[in-house]
């Protein structure tokens, strides 16, 4: 590894029995974790599932960890393999929830403007939901979550190239899909370019 990552040193002080350094990456990473699961998802319940067993992954992984990636990059691999097992499962299909706040939507100072706001939240919300899974992913952990593309290939197990592919696709079906809203849409889906 290029730089030191202050989260893979905790990983590696847990790893010589530092049960203390295990706390501080929960309480780092859990948060975020949480958010973006419950993203892929759409399920906050089992988005804590899957945040509990992702960190039981890791704490397992304690005798056989070798830093090869960011830790952030090795735990968001391991939380994604988890979610796609759960939206693989017949029971559990990826169900949007209209009472969920979009995390797309700007606040208005108006109600007209807070009104058209929500919708359009509403409408890239729902037109993410319809992209394909790693498209979705792709476009989710670059643009909104602000990994780089090396990062998102780790996570997903592909190419650099796969992913600028995957997020290309991705933005470009959003905008192909949203028409009026496509200014509203430049921002978000210039945020991954890097």
């Amino acid at each position: 590894m290029e730089q030191k990552d202050p989260d893979v040193e905790l990983m590696l002080a847990f790893c010589a029995g530092e049960e203390a350094a295990f706390d501080q990456l929960f309480r780092r990473w859990a948060g975020p974790l949480l958010r973006y699961l419950e993203r892929m998802l759409g399920d906050g319940a089992l988005a804590e599932e899957l945040v509990q067993e992702a960190f039981l992954r890791v704490h397992g992984a304690r005798d056989r960890y070798e830093p090869r990636a960011r830790f952030s990059t090795w735990l968001y691999r391991i939380a994604t393999n988890l979610a796609l097992n759960e939206l693989k499962r017949p029971r559990r299909k990826h169900v949007h929830q209209e009472e969920e706040k979009s995390l797309l939507r700007a606040p208005g100072p108006g109600i007209d403007e807070e009104v058209a706001s929500k919708r359009m939240g509403e409408k890239v919300e729902r037109e993410l939901n319809n992209l394909p899974e790693r498209q979705r992913i792709a476009l989710w952990l670059s643009a909104a979550e602000g990994h780089s593309y090396a990062e998102v290939a780790a996570i997903l197990e592909t190419t650099e190239t796969s992913v600028k592919a995957l997020v290309h696709r991705g933005r470009s079906a959003l905008v192909a899909r949203m028409g009026d809203c496509v200014e509203s849409l430049t921002s978000f889906s210039r945020q991954g370019t890097a």
